[in-house]
């Protein structure tokens, strides 16, 4: 079955949803809806090949989808379990277990090497409710680009109104359903021929540490290897700050604040030692109103 390689996402099947909001900006998750996850098992193992069905184990809704091998003629079947949603928690489980499930697969699993998306509050519309922020901005994937190992090199986010409001990396490998040269045609695709000469991971590496700055989410202080996309040495991963962003607006702590302690100045500096003992700090500090322990 190594021949049916499950395809790359392309921009227009990533949607974009808003994760965090304060008064500083706002957080992006990247992820795929299950219509995407059945349009791709169709084209990759046709409208007979593929089948899935549920399971209700221990009061959690579990979604099994098997994949025939046309060589032996046999099933072959991956599962997972779906969290329930705020809304028609059967249907949210139903659906959250099958992507879950086709994520086993390999569908989509590109959206893990997704970066930690940050739009300043200065690029978008965020208002106070309440004691909560909020924003009702859309956000869709501009253009996405992949290297060899299936990880983001080049990621583009735009608003509603057409305008790019984060950007990560400055080459063009391959597009995958680039959408940027029809929004965008009205500011003058200037750069769209230069994203046609260089590799991605190349432009990284000539970026790197020239714009520290996170109001573009880049992670500027880290030099990505050319040959395996990108080492962990320095830079954690997206969803790991989604969970530091997460504990530091639960405690109330400022991201300055961790940062200073640990002797470093941006989070792009952060190496998983020091992200674990961030963390295992935050997790025992209080909610906001109690002063932070977030001792090494």
């Amino acid at each position: 079955m190594e021949k049916d390689l499950i395809r790359l996402l392309r921009a227009e099947e990533i949607e974009c949803r808003i994760a965090i909001v304060n008064e500083k900006g706002l957080s992006l998750l990247l992820y795929k809806d299950a219509r995407v996850d059945q349009r791709i098992l169709d084209e990759t193992f046709g409208a007979f090949g593929w089948k899935r069905s549920h399971q209700c184990i221990d009061g959690n809704l579990y979604c099994t989808v098997e994949i025939l091998d046309r060589e032996s003629g046999e099933w072959v079947s991956k599962q997972d379990v779906g969290t329930t949603g705020y809304t028609e928690k059967e249907k949210s489980q139903a659906s959250d277990s099958f992507k879950r499930a086709c994520f086993n697969w390999g569908i989509g699993r590109e959206l893990y090497s997704a970066p930690f998306i940050w739009i300043p509050a200065a690029k978008t519309s965020i208002q106070k409710k309440g004691d909560k922020y909020i924003s009702n901005e859309r956000f869709s994937v501009g253009a996405i680009s992949f290297n060899d190992n299936r990880e983001i090199v080049f990621l583009e986010i735009m608003d509603s109104h057409g305008q790019v409001v984060y950007t990560l990396g400055q080459g063009n490998g391959i597009h995958q359903g680039d959408r940027r040269q029809k929004a965008s045609r009205k500011e003058g695709g200037a750069d769209q021929g230069r994203h046609q000469d260089k590799h991605p991971v190349q432009e990284q590496e000539k970026a790197g540490g020239q714009e520290m700055e996170p109001r573009d989410g880049q992670k500027g202080g880290h030099n990505p290897d050319p040959q395996n996309g990108g080492d962990r040495k320095y830079g954690i991963s997206g969803p790991q700050e989604i969970v530091l962003m997460a504990e530091l607006n639960r405690t109330g702590v400022a991201l300055e604040e961790v940062l200073e302690r640990y002797g470093i100045g941006d989070i792009s500096q952060m190496t998983p030692i020091i992200y674990n003992k961030a963390i295992a700090a935050l997790k025992q500090t209080k909610p906001k109103g109690r002063k932070s322990g977030t001792a090494a």
